[in-house]
C-alpha cells in the first residue's frame, strides 16, 4: 500500500495558480498584448528575486540552526520560490524604466528584502507588513522620479473588438475564483470597489468635474490586476471580514486624499500607507500584550521563587514544648 501524498495547503494552491496566471500574462503581454518593456527586464527581475529569496533564507536558517525551507528536492525549491516568482514578474510588468535594467533589479531586491526586514510580531512569530511587489514599486517611484508605471494601454494595445472585453473578463473571473475559494478576500474587494467609486463621486461633486473621469481608472486592466492580485495579499491583509472591509475602505480613502493633493501613483502609495498604519497597530498591540503578560507573570513567579520566610521565636515555642513533653515521656 503506497502512502498518500500530503494535502496541499490552500495558500500554496493560491500561490501556484497566481504564479501560473502572472507568467501567462507576461508571456502574452510581450508577444501579443503590447508590453513595451524589453524581455530582459522580467528575466533580470526573476534572477534578482530568486537569488535574494534563497540567500536570505539560507542566512536565516544558518542563524537559527534550522533546515532551509527550500531543502528537500526540486519540488520544495519550486514551492519556496513561488512568492519570489510572482514578486519579480509583478515589478517588471508594472514598472516602466525605459531600457534600463537596474531600476527593475532594485525594485525586486527591495521587495524581497522587505519581507525579511520589515516584520512585526504576530502571535508566536512575526509577519511581514508590506505586499512585497507594491513596496518595491513604491520605494523605486519615490527614489527615482524618472521611473514610471506601465501605462494602462500597454495591457491591451494590440487587442481590438471583443477582445478588449475578453481579457479583462478573464482576469476578473480568475481573480474572483482565487479570492473567493482560496484567499477568502471577497469582503475586501467589494469594499474597496464600493469605496473607490464613492470617493470618485465625492471628488466629482466637490470639484465640479464629470463623474465619468474619476471612475475611468476602474476600467483599466492595471486596476483590475491591482484589485484582484495585489491588494488582496493574504499575508499583509486582515483575515476577519470586518478587518478586510476597514482595510479596503482605508486604501480607497487614502487614494482619494492623495489625488486631491495632486500626488500621482496613488494606488501604490495608498496601499503602502495603509499597510504601514496596520503594521504600527500590530506592533503596538503586540507590545501591549507583552507588557500585560509581564505584569501577570511577575507576581506568579515571585510566589513560586520566593524562599520560605524564617520562623519567629513564637513559632518555635509549641514545637519546643512538644519536644520537651516527648522527652519527658520517654524518660518516664
Amino acid at each position: 500500500m503506497t502512502p498518500s501524498n500530503p494535502p496541499v495547503r490552500p495558500h500554496l494552491t493560491a500561490l501556484r495558480r497566481f504564479a501560473i496566471a502572472i507568467t501567462v500574462l507576461n508571456i502574452l503581454g510581450h508577444t501579443v498584448l503590447g508590453f513595451e518593456q524589453s524581455w530582459a527586464q522580467p528575466l533580470v527581475a526573476l534572477a534578482t528575486t530568486y537569488s535574494m529569496e534563497l540567500l536570505l533564507e539560507w542566512v536565516d536558517a544558518r542563524a537559527n540552526r534550522r533546515k532551509p525551507r527550500f531543502a528537500g528536492g526540486f519540488r520544495e525549491v519550486v514551492n519556496f520560490l513561488l512568492s519570489a516568482h510572482i514578486t519579480g514578474l509583478a515589478c517588471a510588468m508594472l514598472l516602466y524604466a525605459n531600457e534600463r535594467l537596474w531600476p527593475i533589479a532594485f525594485a525586486s531586491a527591495v521587495a524581497i528584502g522587505s519581507k525579511a526586514i520589515l516584520r512585526v510580531p504576530v502571535g508566536n512569530g512575526t509577519r511581514h507588513v508590506y505586499n512585497p511587489s507594491n513596496f518595491g514599486i513604491t520605494v523605486t517611484l519615490l527614489l527615482f522620479p524618472w521611473v514610471g508605471i506601465a501605462q494602462p494601454y500597454m495591457f491591451t494595445e494590440n487587442l481590438t473588438g471583443v477582445w478588449d472585453w475578453v481579457l479583462p473578463g478573464l482576469i476578473v473571473i480568475s481573480g474572483s475564483y482565487l479570492n473567493i475559494k482560496l484567499t477568502h478576500r471577497l469582503p475586501l474587494i467589494l469594499t474597496w470597489l464600493g469605496c473607490f467609486a464613492l470617493q470618485a463621486l465625492l471628488r466629482s461633486l466637490v470639484f465640479g468635474t464629470p463623474a465619468v473621469a474619476p471612475l475611468m481608472p476602474m476600467t483599466g486592466v492595471a486596476f483590475i490586476l491591482y484589485t484582484f492580485y495585489m491588494m488582496t495579499d493574504p499575508a499583509t491583509t486582515p483575515n476577519e471580514p470586518r478587518g478586510q472591509m476597514a482595510f479596503g475602505a482605508a486604501v480607497a480613502a487614502t487614494y482619494g486624499l492623495l489625488l486631491v493633493n495632486h500626488i500621482v501613483f496613488g494606488l501604490f502609495f495608498a496601499l503602502t500607507i495603509v499597510c504601514t498604519l496596520r503594521g504600527l497597530g500590530l506592533a503596538v498591540h503586540a507590545l501591549a500584550k507583552r507588557r500585560e503578560r509581564a505584569v501577570v507573570d511577575v507576581p506568579a513567579r515571585a510566589l513560586v521563587e520566593t524562599p520560605p520566610s524564617r520562623a519567629t521565636a513564637s513559632d518555635h515555642k509549641p514545637q519546643e514544648a512538644e519536644g520537651v513533653g516527648v522527652a519527658l515521656g520517654r524518660e518516664a
